[in-house]
């Protein structure tokens, strides 16, 4: 059955991005591309089967769970890489199946020994280094801890990779933290070295961090909101296009977010709309009732503030957000009917409602909202 809304994603989008990403990085350069947080809210299972077509071969997660979910919708044997959490009882399942992850501690080098010697397979595993942004990641004393386990053990281990991640590239606030952070990295990388610990690639960059700062992207980058259509500032968008002739976005989004009138009706003036005295009709008004609330990822603090699309014009969300319903005011729009589609997000005749209009309003990155977008919503794919 059909939830109250829709998302639909657009394949030749998601191909337009990795495309301009590519390029941007070079040949040379691994596209990791990044799927945590159910894609950034758009789908596992809908958009990593379209990255594979598009030649993404290397995906990452945060969780074990999510590495499943991952694995179970791709045709290929690509690679998949956890670099957050695995609970004590996923190690036998990700190391049996091949699957990448990161020593962030080296209780954690610790503690797959047992697990690789019980299966007679190694752990592909990827050296995580704290550079500065404290929290997670390798310090020196640590980092020469799990150094000396995987000396001791070098049957049990692949290192495939050595990793850090910066803190905030995508503001340029933080340029003299993010300087101190790559300084540390090549030090510690050199010291690996010096260790007799040749990991096969190097990576640091996340999609702001590859587009401001070329220098880190190495062997790999792990490119998350950029390839849904997004990029990670406006600061980030403005060094891009700084000294392009172009200055139009060359990323497309993905996501367009529907749903359908199912209620129409009249309200006189001076009545209040909604709960409590949030909003009083300030002359008769026909008013629009929704089906997406604050429990749909539709933010309360929208509330009097938010737009959406009906009939291809714009229309105001009045009065409070309900946990499963927004109202909006149509008295100025014609033939408007029950059954009409809702444009919250998108694209509707010649105006667009983007996820940053929603974002400055309520306060929440883009990150924030899309991943706050419920997993039961349909997400359906579209050319």
């Amino acid at each position: 059955m059909q939830s109250t809304s829709i998302i639909e994603l657009s394949q030749s989008a998601l191909e337009n991005n990795l495309k301009f990403i590519q390029a941007q990085m070079g040949d040379s350069v691994i596209i990791s591309s990044v799927v945590k947080g159910n894609a950034y809210g758009h789908g596992i299972e809908e958009t990593a089967p379209i990255m594979e077509l598009c030649g993404i071969k290397h995906f990452s997660v945060f969780s074990a769970d999510e590495a499943v979910r991952v694995k179970n919708v791709l045709k290929g044997d690509h690679t998949i890489m956890i670099m957050g959490y695995i609970p004590d009882d996923g190690f036998d399942w990700v190391i049996d199946n091949g699957i990448e992850f990161y020593i962030s501690d080296s209780d954690r080098a610790k503690n797959v020994l047992e697990v690789t010697r019980r299966l007679n397979k190694k752990a592909i595993v990827h050296i995580d280094l704290e550079t500065g942004m404290n929290r997670t990641g390798l310090n020196q004393t640590d980092l020469q801890k799990a150094i000396e386990i995987i000396k001791n053990n070098r049957d049990q281990f692949h290192i495939r990779g050595v990793c850090t991640h910066f803190a905030g590239a995508e503001s340029i606030s933080n340029y003299v933290r993010i300087q101190k952070q790559i300084k540390v990295a090549a030090e510690l990388f050199d010291y690996m070295k010096k260790e007799g610990m040749k990991p096969d690639i190097r990576h640091a960059a996340c999609s702001a961090a590859a587009m401001v700062y070329p220098d880190t992207r190495l062997d790999m980058v792990r490119i998350g909101i950029m390839q849904y259509g997004f990029w990670p500032s406006r600061e980030t968008f403005i060094h891009y296009i700084h000294e392009k002739t172009d200055k139009r976005d060359p990323l497309k989004r993905v996501l367009r977010w529907t749903s359908k009138i199912m209620d129409v009706k009249d309200v006189e003036q001076g009545e209040f709309i909604s709960y409590g005295n949030y909003y009083q009709a300030y002359e008769n008004m026909k008013i629009a009732i929704i089906p997406v609330g604050y429990y749909d990822g539709y933010s309360r603090a929208l509330s009097n503030q938010g737009k959406v699309l009906i009939n291809n014009k714009r229309a105001s969300v009045i009065g409070m957000v309900n946990m499963n319903m927004v109202i909006a005011d149509v008295t100025n729009l014609p033939n408007v009917d029950i059954g009409d589609e809702v444009v919250i997000i998108g694209k509707q005749g010649d105006y667009e409602l983007s996820v940053a209009s929603f974002s400055e309003l309520s306060n929440q990155v883009n990150y924030e909202l899309l991943t706050r977008l419920p997993m039961d919503i349909n997400r359906i794919k579209t050319k």
